[in-house]
């Protein structure tokens, strides 16, 4: 059977594909479905079609598996911020856990690990600290106003964009990933940005000011932090908005302006400025508090992240005795978690922003015994003279490169402890890292419900 595009095909879902499209055969053809699950019976259209595999959507839900649930929010489906929210939770755990194992057999192969349970999340909505929104100068309009609403009349924008665009931004009104909080923050700067009459930017011809609104979340203390990202500055609308603000939600601890006129569309400043109240977060994993500005990385999930340093900290088993290396260590966050247990805790890291915060988190936590290098990790990698017993690596969602796998070959640390967001990444990197260690264990862990993405903690020994 020949497939062309726009074409519509009646198909079974028999999987989910690494990426979160559910994906069905025509005769060894594959297909690709997104908004898909196993065991849906749909008529698909054919969207982009390549000689070994095409991608397609679903078109009409024949039979729909028994292994959907209603998704609660209104944009799902059409935004791209999580897209299984119509995949009950338990299965979407289920199938984190089948894409690392099948990533570690395929491309690693590397048969015979065991990958535990994933460990989920402990909260499966509002679970997120950190959100962005972007602003766009016509708000793109839901599947079922197409029929009735003419897109040229509509409005601005503030929200969340349709997946795989730049310029196709869904005014999202409430986001279920975030504290309702947020969402009232969120609604109260789109009220004031309409009456403004200041130019929302334009994502194509960047032209405007206001670009994109950040909103930061402190579990621990529950307030929160206000970015107002914009193209220029403008000191006397943004103070008004900030004052208006803090006024009417007292949660509210800090709001800055980052300022930017870079085309990219990226919520960072080149310059920030202090509108009202404090210039970070104060934010707790384990008993460790943790300072966080408004460019700072810190896990989006902050219950997630206890649990995912919890992991860590068990695999590596220290007595008080152990030198550990922290490879792409950050903001210092594992580092500071494990260094009651170490003798010595050496991070690396590349951006200087990211040294500075986690010299500033370790002094805020009263902690003496890490130190950071900031520079290259195929560099660094040589000024550490004295051997690890531990190695814990948490590479970027690229993995390791092959120079830096070689390195760390080189010095043999007796245990190795990879924090991955990747699973095709974590499988390349231990495959070059087979001959000398051992993968005793991997366990995922959830740290984003409704998305396909998970990362995972394994436990590298070194081979006698």
């Amino acid at each position: 059977m020949k497939v062309k595009k726009n074409q519509i095909i009646e198909v079974e879902i028999e999987n989910i594909a690494f990426g979160g499209k559910g994906l069905a055969k025509l005769n060894g053809y594959t297909l690709f479905i997104d908004q898909a699950v196993p065991g849906d019976l749909a008529d698909v259209r054919i969207i982009k079609k390549k000689k070994s595999y095409a991608e397609a959507r679903v078109e009409r839900l024949i039979k729909p598996s028994a292994l959907r649930v209603k998704a609660p929010c209104p944009y799902s489906g059409t935004c791209g911020g999580c897209k299984w929210q119509f995949l009950e939770y338990g299965q979407q755990t289920a199938y984190k856990k089948r894409h690392v194992q099948e990533s570690l057999e395929h491309i690693g192969r590397l048969s015979d690990v065991p990958v535990l349970d994933t460990l989920p999340s402990p909260k499966v909505f509002g679970y997120r600290n950190k959100m962005e929104f972007t602003c766009a100068q016509r708000r793109w309009l839901l599947p079922e106003e197409m029929e009735t609403s003419d897109p040229l009349q509509a409005g601005m924008g503030l929200g969340l964009h349709v997946p795989g665009t730049f310029y196709k931004v869904l005014d999202i009104r409430a986001c279920l990933l975030q504290p309702d909080m947020g969402n009232r923050i969120l609604d109260d700067v789109r009220q004031y940005i309409k009456a403004s009459h200041l130019p929302v930017y334009g994502l194509r011809n960047h032209n405007g000011f206001w670009r994109f609104v950040s909103l930061r979340h402190s579990v621990a203390l529950d307030n929160w932090m206000v970015n107002l990202v914009t193209a220029e500055e403008n000191r006397e609308a943004l103070q008004l908005l900030s004052d208006e603000l803090m006024e009417k939600h007292p949660q509210i601890a800090s709001v800055v302006n980052n300022v930017t006129d870079s085309k990219a569309g990226v919520a960072v400043g080149q310059k920030e400025i202090l509108l009202g109240g404090e210039p970070c977060l104060t934010d707790r994993i384990g008993k460790y508090a943790f300072n966080i500005s408004a460019n700072s990385f810190f896990q989006t999930n902050t219950a997630g992240a206890e649990q995912l340093y919890a992991v860590v900290k068990k695999y590596a088993a220290l007595t008080g005795h152990e030198t550990v290396l922290d490879l792409y260590c950050g903001t210092g966050t594992i580092a500071i978690y494990l260094s009651d247990a170490a003798q010595e805790v050496i991070g690396i890291e590349q951006v200087e922003s990211a040294v500075k915060d986690a010299e500033n988190n370790c002094r805020a936590n009263g902690i003496t015994n890490c130190r950071f290098i900031k520079g290259d990790m195929r560099d660094c990698l040589q000024e550490v003279k004295r051997p690890a017993d531990v190695m814990v690596v948490d590479p970027p969602r690229a993995g390791m490169h092959k120079d830096v796998v070689s390195r760390i070959l080189s010095m043999l640390p007796e245990k190795i402890i990879y924090v991955s967001c990747n699973p095709a990444a974590l499988a390349r990197d231990v495959s070059m890292m087979s001959e000398q260690y051992r993968l005793e264990e991997v366990q995922p862990v959830d740290l984003f419900p409704h998305t396909y993405h998970i990362e995972s903690v394994s436990l590298l020994t070194k081979k006698s």
